[in-house]
């Protein structure tokens, strides 16, 4: 299997429970439900559904729940649309109804804007520059012609918009999420650590803490990039909607950015959107998307993810199927070596924990360990090591089945769910266990990392190499 984690939405193309089967089969690990799209009966039973057929096949499957987030868009259009030439002039109003006027539904938005921004209509398909402010509404220039349509979404790049991340939709969908007891929430108009820290105010009364992917997707957030990075437990490459607020000539090394953050502290990074887009249509992807998924792969993304090519497109098995090939190849040539040299530099270790993961990589690499075994309760541990990329795989042994599940996002991770230990010679015997059963040959090495005393999250102090 590849070592590079494959998150893939789940939508009309793909929800059904042998489609689900062949997906996991060819390498889904997490499964992405949409809240942009469908209704909470319809996500109840998709959730349902991805949990029986998942212990039905014994594959662990994280479930990650993906908040709308505020959504700006276009009102009415008369139909068919309105054809905008180059340097047409329109009016947008938020008042309904205004003769030779364009809806703009959001106040909010007009008021923020100032003469000589920009607003992108679509993915880009229609673009304005705001030329004039006369009360309520804006006069704005054709600067990209093109089609305008009712209800597409409006972004202004650069704008600093005075609206909360989370909506009353948002909330809503938020009580979904912990009722049905979801593995990772993403979080989307992430602007500073502020967003971060106002979801996890909401889950306060929630009966658990659901781990939140921060999706990077504005200009205030690369901004704002390593607070969010440590105020949240993941983080997302969002290219689609950061690809409408900066020029795409700018996403390549920003995409490297965002994942050497999140390198740097351990913490899973998602690669999203138009990964295999002509999948959607064709059994085959272009050689560009191949090589996009490879680099993202070499760049030291935790995962590559699957949007419309699951969700509604023709080929959702095939698709998943094509990542975890384009993964396995790929991991051939990673650059481990490199890995190793940042493992050894001063700077990178500020830890017990993180001393204990990156010498049970340097360790492994000099016994030859077939498996680096880490017994963790939150799994902590298992993304220290996963963070140094060592050769041997990283096998983690946990009685949690949440951190069973949140690991399937983790670069280079199985998990075991073994019984509830309380004491370290018991978590060393069904460790030990674990290894035997988990199918490595007698004679291989190991290293097993732990804490001691067992049973506090973030103790690891112990490496034990052992003879399987």
């Amino acid at each position: 299997m590849a070592r590079t984690k494959i998150v893939a939405t789940i939508g009309p193309g793909s929800a059904h429970p042998e489609t689900i089967r062949r997906m996991l089969a060819a390498g889904m690990t997490v499964a992405r439900v949409n809240f942009s799209h469908g209704d909470h009966a319809t996500h109840t039973k998709t959730v349902a559904m991805l949990r029986e057929v998942a212990k039905s096949e014994n594959k662990t499957l994280a479930i990650l729940g993906d908040l709308q987030g505020p959504k700006i868009r276009l009102g009415t259009v008369k139909a068919g649309g309105m054809m905008l030439s180059l340097g047409d002039e329109i009016v947008l109003t938020p008042h309904p109804g205004q003769p030779a006027m364009i809806h703009l539904p959001h106040p909010d938005l007009i008021a923020a804007v100032q003469p000589g921004s920009r607003m992108v209509i679509g993915d880009g398909e229609v673009e304005f520059a705001v030329a004039e402010k006369r009360g309520d509404t804006l006069r704005c220039i054709v600067t990209v012609a093109g089609l305008l349509e009712s209800r597409k979404g409006v972004n202004a790049p650069g704008t600093d918009l005075p609206i909360s991340c989370m909506t009353d939709k948002d909330r809503v969908d938020l009580n979904l999420i912990s009722e049905l007891d979801f593995d990772y929430v993403a979080l989307s108009f992430v602007r500073t650590a502020y967003d971060i820290q106002e979801l996890r105010t909401l889950m306060e009364d929630c009966p658990r803490q659901i781990p939140i992917i921060a999706k990077i997707e504005k200009v205030e957030a690369i901004e704002n990039l390593i607070a969010i990075r440590d105020a949240a437990d993941g983080m997302m490459v969002a290219r689609g909607d950061l690809g409408i607020e900066l020029p795409p000539q700018e996403l390549p090394l920003l995409q490297k950015r965002i994942i050497a953050a999140c390198n740097e502290v351990g913490k899973p990074v998602i690669t999203a959107t138009q990964m295999l887009q002509s999948m959607i249509e064709h059994p085959r992807p272009t050689r560009a998307e191949a090589s996009d998924v490879a680099n993202a792969i070499l760049d030291g993304t935790d995962a590559v993810m699957l949007s419309g090519e699951t969700a509604t497109g023709k080929y959702p098995v095939e698709a998943v199927l094509m990542m975890k090939q384009i993964g396995e190849i790929t991991e051939h040539a990673f650059p481990y070596d490199q890995w190793r040299d940042r493992r050894l530099t001063p700077h990178a270790i500020g830890s017990v924990t993180e001393a204990i993961s990156g010498a049970s990589c340097s360790i492994a690499e000099e016994v030859g360990a077939a498996a680096i075994v880490s017994a963790t309760l939150s799994g902590w541990t298992a993304q220290q090591i996963a963070r140094f990329r060592p050769r041997s795989p990283v096998l983690a042994v946990s009685p949690d089945a949440h951190t069973q599940r949140r690991l399937a996002l983790v670069w280079g991770v199985d998990t075991l769910l073994v019984p509830a230990f309380q004491d370290t010679d018991t978590m060393l015997d069904k460790t030990i266990q674990a290894v035997r059963d988990s199918g490595l040959e007698p004679g291989q090495r190991v290293v097993i990392t732990g804490g001691v005393p067992f049973g506090k999250s973030g103790q690891t102090n112990l490496i034990k190499v052992h003879t399987v």
